[in-house]
């Protein structure tokens, strides 16, 4: 066995490489039972950040449906989700170029269910006793913002009929087995999903149209997520009503929990389509839940309301589908990258039945993250996911401690979780030690957790992600003299703010970041529009807390180097944020990096785009924090 060379931290060579990454990993997602085979989509870097729909048939053999000139992807709440449906060997899904239906029985061409238009589409449900197909639509034809909306859309004409409209937004149409019922979720702003939705059902007459929609469950204060029917035709759903969002049914008459427990059930609605429990049968629940960070599998009886645990050997877990006495689903450890797996019910014969990577790494360059908990502002705790150094190759020189980069998720209403992420081995595996916090306002927590941020944010958030950086270093694991922080979206809001207004950190990156939160308040897409009035306060009236809050206004207390990455298509974070903060930064002589990446919107899905990103912030810290490279070919241009 060869000894561990003696390097510096940051300057370790590994074989986790940008190229590695973008080579061979894809976004797997969307698992659809059809008949005997599987459906699923992928995200593919390679090709552009594609998303194809691919078809696994009982013989284990797989072939992509979706043609190379097609993407699958909605902008409905420009986030997307729920793009595609399987039924009867016939996809329908939406084409990102023009964001319309289409129609594609399996082996065959496309074809446009909707004509062009300005509507867009998502989360689809089949009445097979309409021939029609019921979805979410969001109406760009008006000046102002667009209309959002339920609707059905012949499926011989593609001409769409409202079904329900007049909330601000709509998401979850839910058709009953017997097809005589309807189901929704709605809400309004300021409010997002997580915040308050209702629930509502309606009858749906014989031509399709609805009776009168009673009102289930939900209110401003309470978030509905999931609607699901049963086989036997009863609605489940789950509610964050008692602080942690939990399973009910409604038979019509009466709400009922199904398993009180102190764990989340439920996600936050950025996108449409996400589940997090589905039936096996009319009396059993497979479901998912989470307890700080880590996910658990189960199954609940409707009948005796008893739960129990399924064991997996994996901490994530996502969108589960059960075939017979299988359950398929999209799994992911701390080590082993996001794959989709089959098991029986009883939790035996656990089989790997696609991977998100073919990628097979030698343990001894992984960093298994551990979960902890350390102390922050007003006597709290937050929470988060430490990953040391790790490589077998190396070792640092003795009473040299590593550097620490901090992850700020974005959302900010999201979490970070101990799912495989290559990305971070990326950093560990070359001697940085990585904090990835669940700051005061992620998920996961229950809800008061999740309102920790309710008009504070850039300061719950921006405390937590310091505290847990100085925990660190007080604890003597990281270096108090080589911290920084990153994030992208509000993440990279975040790393401005920690950068602008507290001294804990010496270097950052911001991917496309919030800097100026008036601008972003006037300058943004329907679905985040009144976010704000939440996180910070309302617009204009509190224009004052916006600008104490925006990093655009105080870059003389910023005195550290930082690097920008951008998309110039991004139309969620546009780039004049980061533009504004790169003017005053050059302004002030402080070192400061642009990159930009034409054809890329709010996030990177090009192979090149990611490459380049990851590879430009590493070299960035390199000369901050004074360690060599071991790869050259990741330089970008420094100012000042």
């Amino acid at each position: 066995m060869t000894e561990p060379q003696m390097s510096p931290y940051g300057s370790w060579k590994s074989p986790i490489t940008s190229d590695l990454i973008v080579a061979g990993a894809i976004a797997l997602g969307s698992p659809r039972i059809d008949g005997d085979d599987l459906y699923w989509s992928e995200g593919r870097p390679s090709e552009g950040g594609r998303s194809v729909i691919v078809q696994r048939t009982p013989d284990g053999q797989t072939q992509d449906i979706t043609p190379a000139s097609y993407n699958v992807r909605t902008r409905v709440h420009e986030y997307g989700g729920g793009s595609y449906l399987i039924d009867e060997r016939a996809v329908y899904f939406v084409n990102f170029a023009d964001q319309q239906l289409y129609r594609q029985p399996v082996g065959e061409d496309p074809q446009p269910l909707t004509g062009e238009s300005p509507c867009r589409y998502a989360d689809f449900r089949l009445d097979s006793r309409r021939n029609c197909l019921i979805s979410v639509q969001e109406d760009h034809s008006a000046e102002g913002e667009p209309v959002n909306r339920i609707v059905s859309i012949d499926l011989e004409t593609g001409n769409p009929t409202t079904l329900t409209e007049g909330y601000d937004f709509y998401a979850c149409p839910r058709l009953s087995p017997d097809g005589s019922q309807l189901c929704w979720i709605c809400w309004n702003h300021p409010n997002m999903p997580w915040d308050g939705t209702q629930l509502w059902v309606a009858p749906v007459n014989e031509d399709g149209t609805l009776g009168t929609a009673t009102l289930v469950a939900g209110s401003t204060t309470e978030s509905i997520f999931q609607p699901e029917w049963s086989p036997d035709g009863v609605l489940y759903f789950v509610s964050d009503s008692t602080n942690w969002w939990n399973l009910y049914r409604w038979k019509g008459s009466s709400i009922d929990p199904l398993f009180p427990k102190n764990a989340e059930f439920g996600l936050p609605q950025w996108v449409f389509g996400m589940s997090t429990y589905t039936f096996a049968d009319a009396e059993t629940i497979i479901c998912i839940y989470s307890e700080k960070g880590n996910d658990t599998l189960a199954k609940v009886n409707t009948r005796s309301k008893t739960l129990t645990v399924i064991p997996t050997p994996y901490s994530s877990l996502s969108a589960p589908q059960v075939r017979g006495n299988q359950i398929i689903l999209s799994a992911a450890s701390a080590t082993q990258p996001s794959a989709l797996i089959q098991l029986d019910i009883s939790g035996e014969n656990l089989e790997i039945i696609y991977k998100s990577s073919q990628l097979e790494i030698d343990p001894g360059y992984l960093s298994v993250p551990e979960s902890i908990s350390f102390p922050t502002e007003n006597g709290l705790t937050a929470y988060g996911f430490y990953y040391p150094p790790q490589n077998k190759d190396y070792q640092a020189p003795e009473g040299e401690k590593p550097p620490l980069l901090v992850k700020s998720h974005g959302g900010p209403t999201a979490a970070t979780s101990s799912r495989f992420n290559l990305k971070l081995q990326y950093w560990t595996s070359r001697g940085f030690a990585i904090l990835d916090v669940n700051y005061g306002g992620s998920t996961g927590y229950g809800r008061e957790y999740r309102q920790r941020l309710n008009g504070s944010w850039g300061i719950v958030d921006v405390d937590d992600c310091a505290n847990g950086a100085k925990y660190l270093a007080e604890q003597g694991k990281v270096d108090e003299n080589r911290l920084a922080i990153s994030g992208g979206s509000a993440g990279g809001y975040t790393t401005l703010c920690a950068l602008t207004f507290r001294d804990t950190f010496q270097a950052g990156a911001s991917y496309y970041g919030v800097s100026d939160l008036e601008a972003l308040a006037t300058d943004t897409h329907k679905f985040e529009s009144r976010y704000l009035d939440g996180l910070i306060g309302p617009y204009p009236e509190r224009k004052d807390v916006y600008v104490e809050r925006s990093p655009i206004h105080f870059t003389a207390q910023l005195s550290c180097p930082v690097a920008f990455f951008q998309g110039l298509e991004d139309k969620i974070v546009p780039p004049n944020q980061a533009e504004m903060m790169v003017n005053a930064l050059k302004e002030k002589g402080l070192p400061v990096a642009y990159v930009t990446f034409e054809g890329e919107q709010h996030g990177f899905r090009k192979a090149e785009n990611i490459k380049r990103a990851l590879d430009g912030e590493f070299y960035f810290y390199s000369r901050v924090f004074g360690y060599e490279v071991a790869d050259k070919g990741g330089e970008i241009e420094i100012e000042g």
